[in-house]
């Protein structure tokens, strides 16, 4: 993905690289430390190898995921957040991530929240009872 050079404002810039179903949920499950790319497919549920791999490249080509390689045989690589503006995208994704709790809550789809283990029946009656 390459960016544009005619951007009237930071977010735009921002929902460009960010933009797609994976790049929030790849961040988001980076959010813990480095991971292989086997971990975070097993993780990501749905997501293919091939597109895992294409939008591991745009986030690394913005500067938000870095890559590592060990030496050695099996050939083993690491994924994880970029110290500055890796940390600060997960932030802002972990704000989101809420946002989506909160809405599903509202909706009573609890259920699918309690199953991925986002958070568990008591942290749901928490949340009802702050939104109250």
């Amino acid at each position: 993905m390459k960016i544009r050079d005619d951007y009237t404002c930071p977010l735009e810039i921002v929902h460009d690289i960010i933009k797609g179903k994976w790049k929030t949920i790849i961040l988001y499950e980076l959010k813990e430390g480095p991971m292989s790319l086997s971990q975070l497919e097993r993780a990501i549920e749905g997501i293919s190898q091939k597109m895992l791999l294409e939008q591991l490249a745009e986030l690394r080509q913005f500067g938000l995921v870095q890559k590592k390689e060990f030496e050695g045989y099996p050939l083993h690589v690491e994924y994880s957040l970029t110290d500055r503006r890796g940390q600060k995208m997960v932030e802002a994704v972990s704000i989101m991530q809420m946002v989506g709790v909160d809405y599903m809550i509202e909706t009573n789809m609890d259920d699918a929240l309690i199953n991925k283990g986002i958070v568990t029946r008591e942290e749901i009656e928490d949340i009802r009872k702050d939104q109250a």
